[in-house]
């Protein structure tokens, strides 16, 4: 009796939960091509060979919180244009400077999204539209030859920017963007690299005038360019150079006076060089 009336556990019914395993591959299949919907995403699915159906795909898509594919497309269409076409992307900005004297100096630049080469168009204290005009024919010049061509350019809502800018850049084929109103983080590499020129070089220095600021920031650009690695690259240099071993006694060169000494390239003013004694240590010079 005791055997007839025990309630043995019973077996789970339906079908067996998908494995975290296949889970992972359909949200990196959706996060790297935003536009694949539940059918394409079951063909590719299947060349692994994974059979599930597409209710399944649906069902883990929205316990990850993502859309079907038409919504999808449209909530990451700027991670996509930066992500997918940043070599075709250049950025720009101004930034202020103020003089010992005290004056107002206006600097506008120019970087490349993919590998964060800085240009510096020029310095100004009257940033009129025929100056940014002009500085904006001079860049398109110097990149005439860049493979692949620069198709985008972002820029802010600032009055500097006239329309001429814009046609200029409009007349090599580039589609102008601009930024939100009040929203830096549209440009955030333009942002990031004014932060950083200030923190390493501007906050350090006094600056008497504009050609001063002119020196000082061509001086900065060539560390900045050639020498400084980037967290965003894999701690590469913008303009990369082979990576040489050189023997001897370890030195550097004072950038800017000394307030900066840096891990650079031996094709540039500064270097370092490993010392062949058994003290530790570094020497400038």
């Amino acid at each position: 009796m005791r055997r007839k009336w025990t309630n043995e556990p019973s077996k789970p019914s339906g079908r067996p939960r998908t494995s975290s395993e296949i889970a992972a591959l359909v949200v990196r299949f959706v996060r790297e091509n935003a536009d694949w919907g539940y059918g394409k995403l079951d063909g590719e699915l299947r060349k692994l060979g994974y059979h599930i159906s597409e209710q399944t795909i649906a069902n883990i898509l929205e316990r990850h919180g993502i859309p079907p594919a038409p919504q999808r497309v449209a909530s990451v269409s700027w991670r996509h244009l930066v992500q997918h076409y940043k070599d075709q992307i250049l950025a720009c900005d101004f930034f202020t400077v103020e003089t010992l004297r005290p004056q107002t100096i206006y600097v506008l630049f120019f970087i490349e999204l993919s590998t964060r080469r800085v240009y510096l168009a020029g310095c100004t204290t009257h940033p009129n539209a025929e100056w940014v005009t002009q500085q904006a024919r001079q860049m398109v010049w110097s990149l005439e030859e860049r493979t692949p061509a620069i198709h985008f350019m972002i820029h802010d809502r600032d009055t500097k920017f006239p329309a001429a800018f814009d046609t200029v850049f409009q007349s090599t084929g580039a589609h102008i963007i601009r930024t939100p109103i009040r929203a830096p983080n549209a440009n955030a590499f333009a942002e990031r690299w004014v932060r950083t020129v200030r923190h390493e070089c501007l906050d350090k220095i006094i600056v008497l005038n504009e050609a001063h600021l002119r020196h000082v920031l061509k001086e900065y650009l060539a560390y900045y360019n050639t020498a400084r690695p980037h967290e965003g690259i894999e701690q590469q240099m913008p303009i990369p150079y082979p990576i040489s071993v050189s023997k001897g006694e370890m030195r550097s060169h004072p950038i800017l006076g000394g307030i900066i000494h840096g891990n650079c390239s031996g094709r540039g003013k500064t270097r370092w060089i490993k010392r062949s004694s058994s003290k530790s240590g570094f020497k400038g010079v």
